[in-house]
């Protein structure tokens, strides 16, 4: 692989930094603000099915999350939503843009040892200000060559980001946690992929089938991938 490869991109949430599971953790707090109304299962089903109806209009991201929440809220109540119960909808999605954004296992020595190596770049969905807000409080922005902030994840999106960086499919790496968004996509126009799991992933970006593919590598950590690219 290391033969081949010129440009390595990385996603962020849950790759580089924790991620999904302020979003696990806020639902259960939405939850917990409704459950006059239904149970608490009930309540995640409604705001999930809000969220897949509103991703083509909003996109990726806490500020959509954001509006979902408020959108299920006023269904779920039949509009008697105490005003009250809203401000701390907008409270509870505040807070996730002020979390701290806390790096995962070994992402910097990851980083320190492949850059002059391979060009480095971001790519990652969700919302601009946000993601950028997050690069910044990371202290990782120095090592990428260039920062990709996606709306969506598929082939014509990467296609894009490879005709900008100029290389070749087979020269440009993908690694990320998610298979749908970071491995499938990524194999599809012959370029390669790691999936390095992690221990939460929302619902949307989960596949039913195995991956069987020459250029798809599965590991369990970021610094599993050092010895597959230097020598």
């Amino acid at each position: 692989m290391k033969n081949q490869i010129t440009v390595i991109a990385f996603d962020a949430d849950d790759t580089l930094w924790v991620n999904e599971p302020y979003f696990r953790e806020t639902e259960e707090q939405f939850a917990g603000l409704l459950e006059d109304f239904m149970p608490r299962h009930s309540i995640l089903a409604e705001l999930y099915k809000t969220e897949m109806v509103n991703l083509p209009l909003y996109g990726y991201g806490i500020k959509g999350f954001m509006l979902s929440m408020t959108e299920t809220a006023m269904k779920i109540s039949l509009g008697k939503i105490d005003p009250i119960i809203v401000e701390k909808i907008l409270e509870l999605g505040k807070e996730m843009l002020n979390k701290p954004v806390v790096l995962l296992d070994g992402v910097e020595e990851v980083l320190k040892t492949l850059t002059g190596k391979y060009k480095l770049v971001i790519a990652t969905k969700g919302d601009l200000l946000d993601q950028q807000r997050k690069l910044t409080k990371s202290g990782l922005d120095h090592y990428f060559h260039h920062i990709e902030i996606m709306s969506d994840k598929q082939e014509k999106d990467y296609q894009k980001l490879i005709k900008h960086l100029d290389c070749k499919p087979e020269e440009f790496l993908m690694l990320g946690n998610s298979l749908k968004s970071d491995v499938l996509p990524v194999l599809n126009i012959g370029a390669h992929a790691v999936h390095i799991p992690f221990h939460t992933t929302w619902v949307h970006e989960h596949i039913d089938h195995a991956i069987e593919h020459a250029n798809f590598y599965q590991m369990e950590s970021l610094s599993e991938v050092l010895p597959k690219l230097i020598e």
